[in-house]
């Protein structure tokens, strides 16, 4: 039995790849260019803007990406159940994105992209990484082994804007002061 062969040009990458692409560019503080990216896949750019809508949307998804990968680790090194390590685990994530050179770069070679795609309640990275940091709390909280002081979505929503705000104003003389003010109201906000 033959195998029937296709012709023409080998099939491009799929949405994830383009998207690991697109990480892997951000994590080593490259640009992220949407033509290169499509032309290196295999893929046309319409295909991407049809995939993210727009190079926004790609480098939201890139930094989503980023951040889902910082709360595993960071719960992962987080021991025991409670307020405790919920609190040594958003201490970890802040202290990774706060600090995290691919960030920096962003914040600091387009400032405007990173504080409007970062910051914006609307946005693809606010609301999820929201979601990331609400799903911690909830997990304790499923547990049995934490009651947040006040209602848990609010508590992740006050935490990412505090994150936020350290990593906007950032400057590495005061960072490790500011951290230590950053620890000081997660453990308010957390009630350790």
């Amino acid at each position: 039995m033959a195998v029937e062969r296709r012709t023409g040009p080998a099939p491009g990458a799929t949405r994830e790849e383009v998207l690991e692409l697109a990480r892997e560019r951000l994590v080593a503080c490259e640009r992220i260019d949407v033509r290169a990216i499509a032309t290196e896949c295999g893929v046309g750019r319409a295909t991407v803007y049809r995939w993210f809508g727009s190079r926004e949307g790609l480098v939201a998804e890139a930094m989503v990406a980023v951040f889902e990968q910082r709360v595993v680790d960071a719960r992962g090194a987080s021991d025991g159940s409670g307020a405790p390590p919920l609190l040594d685990a958003v201490g970890l994530v802040y202290a990774g994105v706060v600090t995290a050179p691919h960030l920096r770069h962003l914040v600091e070679r387009e400032p405007e992209l990173a504080r409007r795609i970062i910051t914006s309640s609307a946005g693809a990275v606010h609301p999820r990484v929201v979601a990331l940091i609400r799903g911690l709390i909830d997990t304790e909280i499923e547990r049995g082994s934490y009651e947040p002081p006040i209602d848990p979505e609010t508590l992740a929503y006050v935490l990412v804007r505090l994150a936020e705000s350290a990593l906007f104003h950032y400057d590495t003389d005061e960072y490790p002061r500011d951290l230590e003010r950053m620890r000081e109201v997660q453990r308010a906000l957390l009630g350790v």
